[in-house]
């Protein structure tokens, strides 16, 4: 394994603290990856705290077959950041977090509702997709992932939480964050939120 140079590291474990400050996960909830190249990745160790995070809850994983190179039990998660990176060469970076609205959206029993009440999620997110639950870690769940992921931003996982993917780590966040805050409006103004129209959308440029 080539060694990974301490940038690249620490810029990690910052991300995974941001993460963590801006109340995306809690405690041992939710993993982060990022791609190193197409055969490498990086993603917290198997319940790793973000807000905490070190150089040694850092696992180094071989892509196309979950491979540990570093001794670093990864993350259970590893399938489906493994898989989205297959399957979208564009992304460079996995997140699954838990915040607490978006959290209550991913357990309500369906999803028909429309994100797009903020200018924020057309642009930044785009197409928002839904997976059944899954056992967290199966391959069950990491196959309806991937599958979601190859046309999809941002994925809700059944009384699970959200998975969301960018090419750089400011998009990542940006889409967390954002789907997030649409969540929260969602639930303060009930039936009184009125959507983005698609032309207003189209006229956004999107």
């Amino acid at each position: 394994m080539k060694e990974i140079d301490k940038e690249t590291k620490r810029l990690f474990v910052e991300t995974a603290h941001k993460i963590a400050e801006l109340g995306l996960v809690k405690c041992s909830s939710g993993n982060l990856s990022l791609r190193l190249d197409n055969n490498t990745m990086l993603i917290t160790a198997t319940g790793s705290w973000m807000e905490r995070l070190t150089e040694d809850d850092i696992s180094v994983c071989n892509i196309a077959d979950g491979t540990v190179l570093n001794r670093i039990q990864p993350s259970v998660e590893f399938r489906f950041h493994a898989g989205i990176y297959m399957v979208r060469s564009d992304v460079n970076a996995v997140l699954h977090f838990q915040s607490p609205y978006a959290t209550a959206v991913a357990c309500t029993e369906s999803c028909s509702k429309d994100f797009n009440i903020i200018p924020e999620v057309p642009y930044y997110i785009g197409s928002i997709a839904k997976v059944a639950f899954y056992p967290p870690g199966s391959e069950q769940l990491a196959k309806a992932v991937i599958e979601k992921a190859q046309n999809n931003n941002m994925i809700i996982m059944q009384n699970h939480g959200l998975v969301t993917f960018a090419d750089d780590i400011d998009l990542l966040i940006k889409r967390a964050v954002f789907f997030e805050l649409a969540c929260q409006i969602l639930f303060i103004g009930g039936d009184r939120i009125k959507s983005i129209s698609k032309e207003q959308i189209k006229n956004m440029g999107v």
